[in-house]
């Protein structure tokens, strides 16, 4: 089973415009950063590292979900790069 979840796994055909955004928009990376360590926290529960009830966890996964759904909308509604860029 994938327990991980990283954006750039999530959305390949993205890859260039996520890395752009990474590094051109704080807000970008602000959610993606919690993004992913929200998908590490998971992960870490799942493999039995750290603990949680199924509440949490399933908390947890609703949260994760609704973050990547703001990304996909941030990613899908980036600017173009520009020819002069």
């Amino acid at each position: 089973m994938d327990l991980h979840h990283p954006i750039l796994q999530e959305f390949p055909e993205h890859r260039d415009t996520i890395k752009r955004l990474r590094n051109s928009n704080e807000h970008f990376r602000n959610v993606y950063d919690e993004y992913h360590k929200l998908d590490d926290s998971i992960y870490h529960i799942e493999e039995e590292i750290d603990f949680a009830t199924d509440q949490e966890i399933e908390e947890l996964k609703m949260r994760r979900a609704k973050l990547k759904d703001y990304l996909y909308h941030l990613i899908r509604h980036a600017p173009a790069v520009s020819a002069t860029q």
